[in-house]
């Protein structure tokens, strides 16, 4: 099990929307990500909702709300990872009750993944899309 590929998409969205001169069709980024445009015009919806992005239907593209440099990584992971606080990790159903472990895994588990899920959104929250896009630059130049 992995956590959701759409916040890696969503960078993926923004930084590509963000090199580019001239706004993106949702089929042209999905030529970028090599997915569905139809995946991309529901996580561009997403974005959109978040006012990161301005989408025009049709063929007027997306294009950029703010900065880079004001956009914060956790803001695009709570943008399209609806991951509520504490429930990053989620539990097996139906632990056996009459096990010792099975009826105190939860409890013995359940602070130390809040403190993970707290360690990821503050390495999130530090950093900006204008530092995904500059490391994408320096690959490319």
């Amino acid at each position: 099990m992995k956590i959701s590929s759409r916040f890696t998409v969503a960078t993926h969205i923004l930084s590509l929307i963000a090199t580019e001169e001239l706004p993106l069709t949702s089929e042209q980024i999905a030529g970028s990500v090599n997915t569905n445009a139809v995946v991309i015009r529901r996580i561009s919806g997403q974005l959109k909702k978040a006012g990161l992005i301005a989408v025009r239907a049709g063929t007027g593209g997306a294009t950029l709300l703010k900065p880079l440099d004001e956009i914060t990584l956790l803001e695009v992971y709570k943008a399209v990872d609806s991951v509520a606080d504490g429930e990053l990790f989620q539990f097996h159903d139906n632990p056996n009750p009459n096990c010792h472990v099975g009826a105190h895994i939860q409890t013995a588990m359940e602070d130390t993944l809040r403190e993970a899920q707290l360690a990821m959104e503050n390495v999130l929250a530090d950093k900006k899309m204008a530092d995904i896009v500059n490391a994408i630059r320096l690959e490319f130049t």
